[in-house]
This record gives C-alpha cells, structure tokens and sequence, in this order.
C-alpha cells in the first residue's frame, strides 16, 4: 500500500477542494446533480481545511471522514439553531455524497483506498427516525410580533422605555423583513464564523426592482423577494438610519465592544481611545458611532445569534405563545410560514421560486404535511 507522500506525488498534490471541482465538472452530468451535490462537498473541503487542517486529497484517512461525520451529527442535535441543523436523512445524503466522490477519488488515483468505506468513517452519522423539530410563524403570531415591534418605536421615539428610537426602528425592520422575505437568517445577518457572511448590505437592497441579492445557501449570490409591506418599513429605517455608504450594513449591530474592535482594526487603537477619553458629556457608544460615521467605516452586522436572542425575547414580550416545537418564534419559522402561505394556496412553484429550492421535489417535501392534509379533506369531500 503506497504512504500518504507517494499519493501525494501520484495525485500532483491536489487539493480536497481542486478535486471536488474535477469531480463535478467531469464526472457529474448538468441533471440538476452538479447543483445537488456542490454545496454538500465543498462543505467537505471545508472543514478538511478549516477544522482538520488536510489540505491534499491524498492525506485522507479513515478518522478524517469520521470527524466530518461527528461533523454531521452535531448539526442534526442543534436544538435552537433551525438555520443550520441539518436532518438525519440530510446527514446521510451528505456523507453517501462524500462516499461516492471519494470513491471517484480511488479511481482517479489520489487515494489507495476509500477512506468512506469503513464502520470508523460512518459509525456517528444520525439515524433517521423520521420526525422533524419544525415551526411555522402562524398569521396571528406574525401579525402581533409585528404589532408589538410597531408599538415598541413609538414608545421608544417617546421616551418610556429604556430601548432606544434606532434599536427599535431596526428590530421592527428585523421582524417586517424575515416575515416578509422568507430569506435566511444566514442570509441576512453576520455569522462569525464565516467571512463569506457579513450580514446584508444596502447596496444588496434594490427597491426599485423589489428584491434583494443574498448569498444563499449554494454558496452563491441569489435574489431574493423583496415585497412592497417589506419595501416600506425597510424605506422607513434608511430614512432613519441615513448610512454615509451603500456597504453600511442594513441591520447594524448594538454590540460596544464589536464596534470598537472594528474601529481600532480600522482607525487605531490610539484614535478611539483618544476620542473617548475626550468625550466629555457624551456617551461611549454615541462617541463610537459618531467615529464610524466620520471615516466611513461600517460598524458590523447584527449577528444571526444576536437576532435569535431579540426574537425570543420579543416573543416574550409580546406574550406570544407559537405552536410548534419552539416556545419562541424562529428565525426559520418565519421563512417556512411564507412558503406554507404560499404552498397552501396552490402556488408552489412560487413557493419554490420564493424559498430558492433547487426544485420542486424539496418544496414538495418541506410541505407534505399540507399535501397530506389536503388529501385528507379530500377523502371527506369525496365521501360525504
């Protein structure tokens, strides 16, 4: 069996990453498989690079697939972060994919053997039982989380409560925008974890043509719906907001600390602290987002976490009670709700369209319980 430097030699050193394109440029044909199976492997090469630190196809063992397969199994038991938690049935999808392109892998001579093809690799991945932790924001609950978020800028623009004016007026445009748009909460807020996500900006925001550009879950920029009821209130809060820059961010973060690191990255350290030791009567944050207006220089998105934790306290709030597996109402509920409204009207290739499903199989599949139901009433129908 040859050693993981004669693979290297043999493959020319390719990488995990150069590999998968060659698998689904030459190997996979334009079905709609290509557009399937490129998130789930550039995914793999991902976290061979980022959390393994295996750079080169040849380095693969065994116990790599099975982290990635540990992997897998941590994003079916998120329990409060419906964005990102994958399905059971979605996990072993992921790794047959993994499993086949490493086979490719074997036949194009980068590796000796499978390293998918073993109980090691395979062992974590989920059973699926079947069962889906799901929530759909009910028309009730939408309209009175939005109520509430209304309600809660003329009480901050008048003063009795501690939140003030522009917090309100984003966390109202927050609320309007994900019942609205059915967008991902990855699609419009930062995630930390990757620099490919630093929440939405206005320059992504055309309302003229009444949609908003995202970088979607394929990993490549997508439009997405951008509805007039959304279109106004967002109107409301540029008008609010007046950001110097189209990169502004639509949704700014509150956070000190996170607007001070960005400052300083920017600025300097010795800039910032002067300022805010001559602040005088001023605020801190008043002294910071003044800095970030003076040089231009965009404070950071609201986080996608930073979002969750409004959402659950403004369900609070609101004494909102959701149906569902969530005694909050979720980023995700919001965005399946809008497919449901949808869906539920007969219009599922719009729901399709709106959600950006890859086909109508998945639309088809993220409401069965619809479909079920209308076929149940239609039994009653036909035998009344």
């Amino acid at each position: 069996m040859s050693t993981p430097s004669e693979r290297r030699a043999n493959s020319g050193g390719t990488t995990v990453r150069e590999a998968v394109d060659d698998y689904l440029r030459y190997k996979i044909k334009a079905d709609g498989s290509e557009t399937t199976m490129r998130s789930p492997l550039y995914r793999f090469a991902r976290h061979c690079r980022n959390e393994l630190g295996v750079e080169l196809v040849g380095d693969l063992e065994p116990t790599h697939v099975r982290r990635f397969s540990e992997h897998l199994y941590d994003k079916v038991k998120l329990e409060d972060d419906p964005d990102e938690r994958l399905a059971a049935s979605t996990a072993q999808t992921y790794f047959a994919y993994v499993r086949a392109f490493l086979s490719w892998c074997v036949r194009e001579q980068h590796l000796e053997t499978n390293p998918a093809n073993t109980n090691t690799a395979e062992d974590p991945l989920p059973q699926d039982d079947g069962k889906r932790k799901t929530q759909y924001w009910s028309d009730r609950d939408r309209k009175q989380l939005e109520h509430y978020a209304t309600k809660r800028v003329d009480m901050a623009l008048e003063g009795t409560i501690r939140t003030d004016a522009q917090t309100a007026l984003r966390d109202r445009a927050i609320v309007v925008m994900l019942g609205g748009t059915g967008a991902r909460g990855a699609e419009l807020f930062a995630d930390p974890k990757d620099d490919k996500r630093p929440g939405l900006r206005w320059s992504d925001v055309d309302f003229d043509r009444q949609l908003i550009e995202v970088y979607g879950k394929s990993r490549e920029y997508e439009e997405a719906p951008f509805p007039e009821s959304v279109h106004n209130v967002l109107d409301r809060w540029y008008g609010f907001l007046e950001p110097p820059t189209d990169e502004w961010p639509v949704f700014p973060t509150g956070h000190y600390g996170s607007k001070k690191d960005r400052l300083e990255e920017t600025v300097s350290e010795e800039a910032v602290s002067a300022a805010l030791e001559g602040r005088g009567d001023a605020g801190k944050t008043e002294v910071l987002d003044s800095l970030h207006r003076e040089h231009e220089v965009p404070p950071p998105s609201i986080s996608k976490e930073g979002v969750r934790r409004l959402l659950k306290r403004l369900t609070k709030e609101a004494n909102i009670d959701p149906d569902g597996d969530y005694d909050y109402l979720t980023l995700h509920g919001a965005r399946r709700a809008l497919g449901r409204d949808l869906y539920a009207n007969g219009m599922s290739e719009k729901a399709q369209e709106a959600l950006r499903h890859q086909s109508i199989e998945t639309t088809h599949e993220a409401y069965s319980d619809l479909q079920m139901e209308d076929v149940s009433k239609s039994i009653d129908e036909v035998r009344e």
